[in-house]
């Protein structure tokens, strides 16, 4: 891999992220501000924003938006992100992101978009949950194949709304305004660099420049994370069971409940196998994750180890992990403009960087900067 000389990553605002954000992500984030000995880099430049501009591809109670902008800033903060070491904003601060949207979008072949896959699962979970507040509907529920064959003139896409249809354009002007070098991804994101590295080759063609750089993709070391409910669902605070995950303010308590509770299976001893043991593997991932080690080592360490002493010892590990956590954000939030004063420098610099990367890009378009 290349010289990582410029990272930039992103988190919508719903609030504290819940423990995959962490574990995928976050955890992630906080890695690169240091080497391997432990020492903080100065050679990268690390940009993570708070993107509250993707937000509004669904319905967002202003106020709460605000708020849930406020904490999930003050998590990121309790997780280990140094403000002072990387440039932590809110990306509705800069306002080069929405120029640039609109400068790629204008050159964005639609058949382009009809092809991600995200904005059609996101279309069938809003069709769901209309479904569980209509009980003599029950023949709708869109299969697999029928996602797949989803496409914007299908009949069930005649609602889709147009941001949750173009994000990965504004996805890949976060990305390209600050000409990072790499960008942190899980599995299910690769699809949306690999759509940016496209516009690049795209926007580098039509206008005759290489304006700008080529983005590769860090995938995150820790496997997906999934539904303590129904592990072959990815963990997500869409979901209205709060059971189904945790989140970074939990209390000790409910985090070993809810572990606890998680589905397992009856076979005896601990293996990691995703297709025939999602349960088990899921809580190992989760261990391993947290551990610094990887599922199937976890599954040799713990193969006598009944269920419930697995998930004793998943419970203790997210406890020991989440605490501090926990703690330090309630530390944060005590005093949220503090939140807001830290936010508000670092928003100068992301400013300053973006707005002189926008002022190349609008003189080779032939705009006025």
């Amino acid at each position: 891999m290349a010289a990582i000389k410029r990272v930039f990553s992103g988190i919508q605002p719903t609030g504290v992220p819940q423990l995959g954000n962490y574990l995928g992500s976050i955890k992630n984030w906080v890695a690169l501000q240091k080497d391997t000995d432990g020492n903080k880099v100065t050679s990268r430049e690390l940009f993570y924003s708070v993107v509250d501009l993707h937000a509004l591809t669904v319905p967002r109670d202003p106020k709460r938006l605000h708020r849930e902008t406020i904490e999930t800033a003050a998590a990121l903060i309790a997780c280990g992100i140094d403000p002072k070491h990387s440039v932590l904003f809110r990306q509705s601060a800069v306002p080069a992101h929405s120029q640039l949207h609109w400068a790629l979008a204008c050159i964005t072949p639609v058949g382009w978009l009809n092809r991600m896959t995200q904005w059609k699962s996101k279309l069938q979970q809003q069709q769901q949950q209309e479904q569980q507040t209509d009980k003599n509907d029950k023949n709708d529920e869109l299969s697999d194949s029928a996602i797949n064959k989803l496409n914007v003139h299908s009949s069930a896409a005649q609602g889709l709304l147009t941001g949750l249809f173009t994000y990965p354009v504004l996805m890949a002007a976060d990305v390209l305004l600050y000409n990072a070098t790499h960008v942190p991804v899980g599995e299910d994101q690769v699809q949306h660099l690999e759509f940016a590295r496209d516009l690049v080759m795209h926007f580098n063609k039509q206008y005759k420049r290489d304006i700008f750089t080529m983005p590769t993709a860090m995938l995150t070391p820790s496997k997906r994370i999934m539904s303590l409910k129904d592990p072959q669902r990815k963990m997500s605070k869409s979901d209205p069971n709060e059971q189904t995950r945790i989140t970074l303010s939990d209390a000790d308590d409910q985090i070993s409940r809810k572990i606890k509770k998680a589905p397992t299976d009856a076979l005896r001893g601990i293996t990691y196998d995703p297709i025939s043991r999602p349960g088990v593997s899921n809580l190992l991932s989760i261990y391993a994750a947290i551990r610094g080690t990887d599922p199937v080592s976890a599954a040799l360490s713990m193969h006598a180890f009944s269920n419930a002493q697995l998930k004793e010892a998943v419970a203790e590990a997210i406890v020991s992990e989440l605490a501090p956590i926990r703690q330090e954000m309630r530390h944060l939030l005590a005093d949220k403009g503090h939140i807001d004063q830290v936010l508000c420098s670092n928003e100068t610099k992301a400013r300053d960087v973006a707005h002189a990367n926008w002022k190349t890009i609008a003189e080779c378009i032939g705009l006025k900067a």
